[in-house]
């Protein structure tokens, strides 16, 4: 890797002048001038490469910067003020909000990384880009992982797991959060990773001429009908299969979605289309349908989904999804880079806030908590666990943690419907306060304007902090 690899990589999809990122190639490598990484390698390789993940994401000319200066607040002598002056204010301050937080202001290191730790999370509410930093300086010292002892092998990977897969998911980096799992299960548990790996080896030898002749079917029926298109294969990643097998109790071969058929489109017209002319052909699965168009997931992503019975008794689920749409499968709210063009921070700040629900949930613990450790824990358990999605009576998707009730989904919806919240009904039949909500529950709230409030017993059924929070200031 070197300077010349990033600005051709850069010059592929911007025109501007890239002189600002050749001088802070220069001042990095500059800086950290006789700096070595554990693999033996001069240390400027680091943020080279990871400019260089920025780069195919089609980051901006500051972005590119940050990555390429991102340590050296930490590691060198630069200051803020240095960078700022040398380069602007917007390159300064990704730099210092992805530089960790100095010892010197800790009595202990566990106080340390807690405190990075709430000010990588609250980077959301500013400025996104230095989470897609974060994300690329984490993804490069995966890749170079085996230069770690075991103990730090083993330490990395369960964090990257806990804290930097959540944040890709959130911001729909499906292509990062995907490396980032099967590295990390390839060393917390090698020997399933390889037995997944060989099953996944022999299912695509198995599917290859299947998928093949579906390939053609399909390319020939859009073709004849005139809907351009483009056709490609999605590989299910090993540590979700993984993941899938172990919650649900699942063989790999009881697996429907290991291998996928991509139907790529211009307009959303066109993927209802699609979606008819495939279902001609094949014979959908009618209960594994899903139209993430029209009900797109929290974190951005949207496309149809159907299973269906293709050649030789198979079972193939189909992807069909706009070509703007691809791009943000693969790389959420950073597709906007690509998918704008320019400069486009606010935009893309403005859309994740307006979207992704978990920006109001970030601010409300922010607000609420001066403890680092219950603002990490509450995050963690609330935001960045897994979580249930439920329809709401109009058809709307409504996310919330694992274990969330009646009074959790309520106070979701809104703070006078908690607060008046009188009964409710799931999936046509009435519940208790206390019913947990599961997967795909259709919930019908009703309410009494001339309620009084919530009543005390209401916080043993709440799980969610939002909730009890709004409970305690009702009843007491």
């Amino acid at each position: 890797m070197t300077i010349n690899d990033l600005i051709n990589k850069v010059r592929t999809y911007c025109g501007e002048d890239l002189s600002l990122i050749v001088k802070a190639y220069d001042y990095a490598d500059y800086m950290h001038y006789g700096q070595m990484r554990q693999s033996g390698e001069p240390y400027i390789i680091h943020p080279l490469n990871v400019a260089y993940i920025l780069a195919e994401l089609h980051a901006d000319i500051d972005t590119i910067c940050a990555g390429l200066l991102h340590d050296t607040l930490e590691y060198t002598k630069a200051t803020k003020a240095e960078i700022s002056n040398i380069f602007n204010d917007n390159v300064a301050n990704l730099v210092n909000g992805v530089t960790k937080i100095s010892r010197m202001n800790f009595t202990t290191k566990n106080e340390q990384n807690l405190a990075n730790k709430r000010k990588i999370i609250t980077s959301f509410s500013n400025d996104v880009r230095i989470i897609i930093i974060k994300l690329a300086d984490r993804l490069h010292n995966m890749r170079t992982l085996q230069y770690k002892s075991l103990e730090k092998q083993i330490e990395n990977s369960y964090e990257t797991l806990k804290l930097f897969v959540p944040f890709a998911y959130m911001i729909g980096a499906y292509r990062i959060k995907s490396e980032l799992e099967d590295i990390s299960f390839r060393y917390i548990n090698p020997d399933k990773y390889k037995d997944i790996q060989d099953k996944m080896n022999r299912k695509s030898f198995e599917y290859e001429k299947v998928l093949k002749e579906m390939y053609q079917t399909i390319d020939e029926v859009l073709s004849n009908n005139y809907i351009p298109h483009e056709i490609k294969i999605r590989t299910k990643n090993y540590y979700s299969i993984y993941q899938k097998q172990k919650k649900k109790h699942l063989e790999i071969d009881d697996i429907h979605d290991l291998l996928a058929i991509k139907i790529i489109v211009d307009s959303i017209k066109d993927c209802y289309v699609t979606l008819g002319y495939i279902h001609s052909k094949y014979n959908p699965l009618n209960y594994k349908f899903k139209d993430y168009i029209c009900n797109p997931k929290t974190n951005l992503y949207r496309s149809l989904h159907t299973t269906v019975f293709g050649p030789n008794e198979t079972i193939v689920q189909n992807q069909i999804r706009t070509f703007d749409m691809d791009k943000i499968a693969s790389f959420g709210i950073s597709a906007y880079w690509d998918i704008k063009k320019g400069n486009v921070r606010s935009e893309m700040q403005e859309i994740l806030k307006e979207r992704s629900k978990f920006m109001t949930d970030l601010t409300f613990f922010n607000n609420i908590f001066t403890d680092n450790s219950q603002f990490i824990t509450s995050v963690e358990n609330e935001i960045l666990e897994d979580k249930v999605y439920v329809y709401d009576q109009k058809g709307n998707i409504v996310e919330l943690p694992n274990g969330s009730t009646i009074i959790d989904y309520a106070y979701k919806l809104g703070d006078d419907i908690g607060n008046k919240l009188l009964s409710a009904k799931v999936n046509n039949k009435e519940v208790g306060l206390n019913y947990i909500l599961k997967k795909k529950d259709r919930v019908l709230i009703d309410t009494n304007i001339l309620s009084q409030g919530p009543k005390e017993e209401w916080l043993d059924y709440a799980k969610t902090t939002y909730a009890k929070e709004k409970i305690l200031s009702q009843v007491h």
